[in-house]
């Protein structure tokens, strides 16, 4: 999965956010036993889905304000 970029997100809904969500945390889970077993070949992904997962919730965060 490629990193997000913010447009993308703001076109999601909050629902696809949500699962957006959910599948970075589980990438990233999964990221993280391949880098303790050394099979990681791509480090930096980590550090995408990290940045990715915030970007959504930063995102859905202002949405959420907005509707106020």
């Amino acid at each position: 999965m490629a990193e997000m970029k913010t447009a993308d997100v703001r076109a999601m809904s909050s629902d696809q956010m949500d699962d957006a969500v959910l599948n970075l945390k589980k990438e990233r889970f999964n990221l993280r036993f391949q880098r303790a077993t050394g099979q990681l070949e791509n480090t930096s992904r980590l550090r995408e889905a990290r940045r990715d997962i915030a970007r959504i919730k930063t995102i859905a965060a202002q949405q959420r304000a907005k509707k106020k």
